[in-house]
């Protein structure tokens, strides 16, 4: 899986979003941008001039399909 910082290059053109559950201050969430060519880019929310992920779109998608189907929950 690649990550690659988004800082420098492409990132001026990305448009952010968030989940509708994140909350004013930024939360634990991440906002993603997928409106760029070829890459999903990834970023803390409450960092937002901070570093970004980019990530292939497939591999995003798998990931998320990951994450929907629990691999990742935690038991208590």
């Amino acid at each position: 899986m690649e990550a690659a910082d988004l800082t420098k290059a492409g990132l001026e053109k990305a448009a952010w979003r968030t989940s509708s559950y994140t909350s004013p201050d930024g939360g634990n969430c991440v906002e993603v941008a997928d409106n760029l060519p070829g890459v999903i880019g990834v970023r803390d929310s409450k960092n937002r001039s901070g570093p970004a992920l980019r990530f292939a779109p497939d591999v995003w998608r798998a990931f998320i399909a990951e994450v929907k189907s629990g691999s990742f929950d935690v038991a208590p």
